[in-house]
């Protein structure tokens, strides 16, 4: 039952209880009391809307930024990614495998914003060997909503 309510939050935050109730084949207090449950377990973190910052026109640069990080003995990399995660500038911080250790998504308002906070901030972390920038140029879908606008073509097909 949780599953159920969980994926039909993650695909419309806004979803009404009514509705999930109806959907899932239990009452409206049924599903209050299972989300309330779900948020002090912690299993809901939270509840965030996506803005497509194009449409908006607002100034920002997004990158994420791959770390190769020595791991500290008994704690692995959970106290550089904690350490990471609580500048503001980071919008999330993820352990890898394959080439990079850690990958961080950051945001600023411009390219030098971005370039100086992995340059003065996460570079010299004494952890830190290696950092490799990439900046996002363009999203076209972001946690699973689409950012693109579907343009149909209204040309008709000619054929000689």
């Amino acid at each position: 039952m949780n599953r159920k309510i969980l994926r039909l939050m993650e695909n419309d935050a806004r979803i009404s209880t009514a509705d999930i109730a109806t959907v899932v084949g239990i009452s409206e207090s049924e599903v209050e009391e299972a989300i309330r449950a779900m948020e002090a377990e912690g299993i809901i973190r939270g509840y965030k809307t996506i803005i497509d910052r194009e449409r908006i026109d607002e100034n920002s640069v997004s990158a994420t930024i791959e770390l190769k990080v020595v791991p500290k003995a008994e704690r692995g990399f959970e106290e550089v990614a904690e350490r990471i995660a609580l500048y503001p500038e980071v919008e999330s911080v993820s352990l890898m495998s394959g080439g990079c250790d850690l990958s961080v998504v950051v945001t600023g308002k411009t390219f030098r914003d971005v370039s100086t906070f992995v340059a003065k901030e996460l570079a010299t972390i004494d952890s830190v060997t290696a950092t490799a920038t990439q900046f996002i140029m363009k999203r076209y879908k972001d946690h699973g909503v689409l950012l693109t606008d579907e343009e149909t073509d209204e040309r008709e097909a000619i054929s000689l």
